[in-house]
């Protein structure tokens, strides 16, 4: 199947010109690194309240792609919109404010604790020289009550296992008090139970905190079961791109993932389900 015959079904952000805007507005935008074209013109959207999941084989640009709504690198042609403003218009603390990153390698040695590591989220509130007040440690208090990391609160974060370790560090996002989190591939180290676990934490605060979550993932059946919406990137181009049952289709899979795919349904809870043949 040729990636123009591929039916692509836009975010649900997109659908109308009357509903909301969009948080996260990308319109055409390319990255070029080392003289290689690694992003070509990609769009997309994404809303309030809505888990956006990037999927796509090693080298597609999913990286590169959340890189860019991090602001870590500057597109080369097209714009990346915040709220409707361009991206370059914002100051690196006000940025700091809207959106926050968790890159797919964290810090390793920290030598600190659990709380030390919640509270670095507080920094674009009040800066380096600023005073951590009453504010800021009821929201470390309340983003390790929601990521149930609050036992470990005195614990130094390299003695915690990677699941655990993994909740802290999305703590930190939830301290930031940023609308929009930005993750890249959070659960390629962990074992399943903790993929569930994490991945069914950002569901939840999606939905109680009506955040924006756009989150690279490796598995598209997880991919499917917690997100609202999935974009599938191929060479650097959207392939196909709407909600989990649009993409979920064997044609479909195997043009993104290039080998035979199977689907069938869960047979307890319908969930769409996709297997290498």
């Amino acid at each position: 199947m040729s990636i123009a015959s591929i039916e692509t079904v836009r975010p649900a952000a997109q659908a109308s010109a009357g509903g909301p805007a969009p948080v996260i507005d990308v319109r055409s935008a390319g990255f070029v690194a080392d003289g290689r074209v690694v992003l070509h013109a990609v769009s997309m959207q994404a809303g309030r309240g809505q888990m956006i999941g990037l999927i796509g084989h090693n080298g597609s640009g999913k990286s590169s792609l959340i890189k860019l709504l991090a602001r870590q690198q500057a597109p080369g042609s097209g714009e990346i919109l915040l709220h409707g403003r361009p991206l370059s218009a914002w100051g690196a603390r006000e940025f700091a404010q809207q959106v926050a990153y968790l890159p797919q390698y964290t810090p390793q040695n920290l030598d600190m604790t659990v709380s030390e590591l919640v509270a670095l989220g507080r920094y674009p509130w009040h800066g380096a020289l600023g005073r951590f007040g009453p504010d800021d440690r009821a929201r470390v208090q309340d983003a390790m009550r929601l990521t149930d990391v609050e036992r470990f609160a005195d614990h130094m974060v390299d003695t915690l296992s990677g699941g655990e370790r993994q909740r802290a560090w999305v703590a930190a996002l939830i301290a930031q008090d940023a609308g929009c989190l930005l993750l890249d591939e959070p659960t390629s180290a962990l074992d399943i139970a903790h993929q569930v676990s994490v991945l069914q934490l950002l569901r939840d605060l999606t939905d109680s905190e009506q955040l924006t979550v756009v989150v690279i993932l490796h598995d598209v059946n997880l991919a499917a079961r917690f997100c609202d919406q999935m974009i599938a990137l191929h060479d650097g181009r959207v392939l196909a791109a709407g909600c989990p049952d649009a993409l979920m289709r064997e044609d479909v899979l195997e043009s993104i993932y290039g080998i035979p795919m199977g689907v069938f349904r869960h047979p307890e809870s319908g969930a769409l389900i996709s297997f290498a043949r």
